[in-house]
């Protein structure tokens, strides 16, 4: 099954994904976006936190074989959480950054050196905190299968990210996915497109 679509109508439905291209959000990074996501408002809604589960599952079957799931935190943790208790596979997850106090760990959990992880995260931007995981991940002489996350905006430089780091990348949908069904439901009108293409491709000097 494809679930590109029917989890893109999902997230713009509840609201987990918002488009607003005529008055746009200010991310952390002072970035200007006609976009914002909050994946973790599904976990609100059973029936789509199923459908992303049950994706993720699918998807999880064309990667290498894996003995762990590693959830990115913070955002990413459930969603492996609920993936790892679907599989039957011991969960971890990891920081940004080591703690500062007590056993100042970064991965939380118990996982050996020589295991095999595949990596989950809740939304790819530029694809800095999954990464960031995956090198604690290999420090620790884990292997990465592959990360998977519900939803990617298609940056260019995340592409290349990950490609740098030979690490595979998979997602439940797309910013590409997500405009056509966003027309198709009325969400925005036709004549926003180019103006929601040219931020995809330079986000950082996107203006509106």
């Amino acid at each position: 099954m494809n679930y590109k679509k029917e989890v893109a109508e999902k997230l713009l439905e509840i609201n987990a994904i918002k488009l607003n291209p005529d008055a746009p959000f200010q991310w952390a990074s002072g970035w200007l976006s006609p976009i914002y996501c909050d994946n973790r408002i599904l976990l609100s809604y059973p029936k789509i936190r199923t459908l992303v589960i049950n994706g993720m599952q699918s998807l999880a079957d064309h990667f290498e074989p894996f003995e762990y799931i590693a959830g990115v935190a913070t955002a990413g943790i459930p969603h492996g959480a609920l993936l790892a208790d679907r599989l039957g596979k011991p969960f971890v997850y990891v920081r940004s950054s080591p703690k500062s106090h007590g056993r100042q760990n970064q991965i939380e959990g118990h996982i050996p050196e020589g295991a095999t992880a595949l990596v989950v995260e809740d939304l790819i931007s530029t694809g800095k905190s999954s990464l960031l995981a995956v090198d604690a991940l290999k420090s620790a002489g884990v292997k990465v299968a592959a990360t998977l996350a519900i939803f990617t905006y298609g940056f260019p430089q995340a592409t290349k990210a990950f490609d740098e780091a030979a690490v595979p990348l998979q997602t439940l949908t797309d910013y590409a996915t997500l405009l056509e069904v966003a027309i198709e439901n009325g969400y925005i009108k036709s004549e926003s497109l180019q103006l929601l293409n040219q931020w995809r491709l330079a986000p950082e000097t996107w203006k509106p």
